[in-house]
């Protein structure tokens, strides 16, 4: 059967339908509902209150996250390989591995340590990379027109971000009524099963699977001569490293730098993801006007004056940090919603260019780059910063602003190399429409033009 990555849209004869764009949405709920726990709470959670130290976790989850170096890759082989069949096999048995791997992280037994820690996380990895690769891909083919594919990534993303809330507002909620970090935790995993078993059946049930195209090899042979997918690539992986790193230090930042209570922390998180739920609908209006390339380029130059402002802030400055949060906040709105719409369109220029349908496995290197730079985070600046002192109970003045200096400038720096990378995109609207066309002409040759 043809690759996933050559798939046809059933929607493309029209505008994408509210339901379909709601039903492909709405995973993206379920799938952020862990992403604080995850990727915020749990280094911090196993390093300090499980025991295992800053230095072993950041090891210990740059290991687990390593694993995806080969798993991503060969999951994107499956996922063009299976085609469109493979599509809901592959979310489902990704769905039943990573909900039991949830739980089982969020919710150690006493005497739990690093081999639990690692075991639990590559499962729930594992489960993920499942879900996430032809989930990516499915999107990218239910249509090939150029803002409908930026109304499906910003509506699965408005729902990631939704998710985020709900998982930021939940631990200050119960927090309020007395539960501790191990019960907020416990409770997040079951709250994401909870949510994933409706949102996942609808999914399964109710998207219709792209139509394959006509075969083409599908091959990695030649993918780093698609320069467009090499620099976007390198763009994505560059603001994860960006993104990674404070998301990580975050607990640390507030309660070691601003002094902050965990109530506190979780409404400055709540307002940081909230801002990003405003920012969606605004970068995709202005996407709309300028491109997406120049629009996440704007974004990401917006981000890191106001982000480097949290590297001079101490105790007390709370509401200057809000409004960094609010700013940055704001801009992670383009982050979420216009890279992964600019990767679908580089796609159906690499099946032009090189003839191969190979958009999963397109879509697995980006999933990958995204997780490599996640573990590269935790496993380096995780042991650099617990060389700080900071497990003290008085931490040093020095090792503070040093805290804040790694937090907030480190990124800025990553954010403006992928700003290079990223800003000279050639590959606009006009563009985009043109290829579609020849795709067209060449996959569809009895259909004639469907655009």
């Amino acid at each position: 059967m043809s690759a996933s990555s050559d798939f046809a849209s059933p929607a493309d004869n029209g505008r994408l339908s509210g339901r379909t764009l709601f039903a492909y949405s709405l995973p993206g709920l379920v799938t952020a509902i862990p992403t604080i726990p995850v990727f915020t709470l749990v280094p911090v959670f196993y390093a300090w209150d499980v025991g295992i130290g800053l230095a072993v976790t950041g090891l210990i989850l740059f290991l687990s996250r390593a694993l995806d170096v080969v798993t991503d890759p060969l999951i994107g082989r499956l996922t063009d390989h299976y085609g469109p069949g493979g599509l809901r096999i592959l979310v489902l048995a990704g769905a039943l591995i990573a909900a039991p791997s949830l739980v089982m992280l969020l919710s150690p037994p006493s005497g739990a340590g690093p081999v639990w820690l690692f075991m639990c996380s590559a499962f729930l990895y594992l489960g993920w990379t499942l879900v996430q690769v032809p989930y990516l891909t499915w999107g990218a083919r239910l249509s090939s027109k150029y803002h409908d594919r930026t109304r499906l990534t910003s509506g699965r993303e408005t729902a990631v971000i939704c998710g985020i809330l709900l998982s930021g507002s939940l631990p200050a909620v119960l927090g309020f009524l007395h539960f501790d970090e191990a019960q907020r935790l416990s409770l997040l995993g079951w709250i994401a099963v909870a949510f994933g078993i409706p949102a996942f059946t609808l999914l399964l049930r109710t998207v219709p699977l792209p139509k394959p195209v006509a075969p083409a090899q599908s091959s990695w042979r030649g993918i780093t001569d698609n320069r467009l997918f090499v620099r976007l690539l390198g763009a994505w992986f560059l603001n994860g490293l960006a993104n990674g790193i404070p998301a990580i230090l975050f607990p640390l930042f507030c309660s070691q730098v601003l002094e902050t209570s965990d109530q506190t922390r979780n409404l400055l998180l709540a307002l940081y993801f909230g801002s990003a739920v405003i920012g969606i609908p605004l970068w995709l209006t202005i996407s709309r006007r300028f491109s997406k390339h120049r629009s996440w380029s704007l974004a990401m130059t917006v981000t890191c004056p106001a982000f480097a402002v949290a590297a001079f802030l101490g105790p007390g400055d709370t509401t200057l940090f809000a409004v960094v949060c609010l700013i940055t906040g704001l801009c992670l709105g383009a982050d979420l919603a216009l890279p992964p719409a600019i990767q679908a369109d580089v796609a159906d220029w690499d099946r032009l260019r090189f003839r191969r349908n190979r958009t999963a496995s397109l879509f697995a290197l980006w999933n990958m780059a995204s997780k490599l730079a996640l573990a590269i985070a935790a496993g380096t600046i995780l042991p650099l910063v617990s060389q700080l002192g900071l497990e003290q109970p008085t931490a040093p003045a020095d090792s503070l602003r040093m805290l804040a200096m790694i937090y907030a400038l480190i990124p800025c720096v990553f954010k403006l190399t992928a700003i290079g990378l990223v800003s000279g995109l050639p590959l606009t609207q006009q563009r985009h429409a043109a290829i579609i066309s020849r795709l067209d002409r060449r996959d569809y040759p009895a259909e004639g033009r469907r655009l």
